[in-house]
């Protein structure tokens, strides 16, 4: 397991070894895509079963570890008898975690949720967080409350899901962005930017879902005024994207505040650099993949960023390297999970299998 920077660090604790133990993930079922619960299914060993979330199962089911990934959403719902509904729910979850004495490991997706939520919402929160007795984060940067126990457990590479198609290349000039279309994900200077680029060879491709009306209809009106923009604001199957990222030279995401981004390591994964903002996430995440893979700007992304990272992936490409990504095999982090589910349930050890 890695190692983090706090005192309370997991990683020196004698590990126990030959109990099954039940762990519910607080993650839909899985569906065989690229979702974060397909992975922590496929890579957990045979002593872990991974359950996964539904209200019933959470407050009447049998469970030894409560694991928690974006909390914030037990809580949200668009209705107002819905939320009631889902908060009373949570409130219940507390009680059941309190009266039975399970403990709850959380992952630390991001710094914070990507919308900020009311004060209710962070009541919940807060109670949640003190029941959590171990946090994992994906990178070492990742700040935690002062004095937790923590691991250090990076979100695994995408390679074993889509299996090598030689057939499509890289179409010159072409950049990628996708993903849950948000504001935070900086798509409208995006656009601005690439329209502001004078190359008539370049075009730019943008593919996902929006729920937001508004930037919708911008980015589809931007599309249509330039013939070098094509939208696709819907989602898409994993097929399709990983071919879409294969065709691309480059993948720009150009989030506002980057600390961790499954959409890079895909595209990473399918062999594609990235164009990211500068963080300690995204040097880390540099360093770790070599020489060109990871492309930085700094401050707010300009043309020249464009046409530089292009330069960049290009001399990239010819290397004929791929990105180290030996650390993110989904059977390793799976065994790094089961070690830290053992460590906070040693009363198990030996008495049920």
């Amino acid at each position: 397991m890695g190692k983090g920077d706090d005192p309370a660090d997991l990683s020196d604790v004698e590990t126990a070894v030959g109990v099954r133990i039940r762990v519910l993930h607080v993650l839909p079922a899985p569906n065989g895509t690229t979702q974060y619960v397909d992975h922590m299914i496929g890579g957990a060993p045979p002593e872990i079963q991974i359950l996964t979330f539904s209200w019933p199962r959470a407050i009447l089911g049998a469970y030894d570890v409560l694991h928690v990934h974006w909390p914030e959403f037990l809580v949200r719902q668009r209705t107002p008898v819905g939320r009631f509904v889902k908060v009373l729910l949570a409130y219940l979850l507390l009680l059941r975690l309190e009266l039975t004495e399970t403990p709850v490991v959380r992952t630390a997706h991001n710094v914070a949720p990507h919308e900020s939520g009311d004060r209710l919402e962070r009541s919940f929160l807060e109670a949640l967080d003190r029941r959590t007795v171990l946090w994992i984060r994906l990178n070492p940067t990742t700040p935690l409350p002062p004095g937790v126990r923590n691991a250090t457990i990076p979100h695994g590479h995408y390679r074993s899901v889509f299996p090598p198609d030689p057939g499509t290349r890289p179409e010159p000039g072409r950049l990628f962005q996708f993903g849950l279309i948000r504001r935070y994900k900086g798509i409208e200077r995006l656009l601005d930017v690439f329209r502001a680029v004078n190359d008539p060879t370049m075009r730019l491709t943008i593919v996902g879902r929006s729920e937001d009306a508004a930037l919708a209809k911008h980015i589809t009106a931007v599309a249509a005024a330039d013939h070098r923009i094509a939208a696709r604001l819907e989602f898409v199957p994993d097929d399709v994207l990983a071919r879409e990222v294969r065709r691309a030279e480059l993948v720009v995401l150009p989030y506002q505040e980057m600390h961790n981004s499954g959409a890079a390591l895909l595209a990473l994964s399918l062999g594609r650099p990235v164009l990211v903002p500068r963080s300690a996430a995204t040097d880390g995440l540099a360093r770790e993949v070599g020489e060109g893979w990871v492309i930085m700007y700094d401050g707010v992304l300009q043309p020249a960023d464009l046409l530089r990272a292009m330069a960049v992936a290009r001399m990239t490409r010819e290397r004929g390297t791929r990105p180290h990504l030996d650390e993110r095999d989904w059977e390793l982090i799976g065994r790094r999970h089961a070690e830290a589910y053992r460590k906070v349930v040693p009363h198990l050890v030996g008495r049920r299998q």
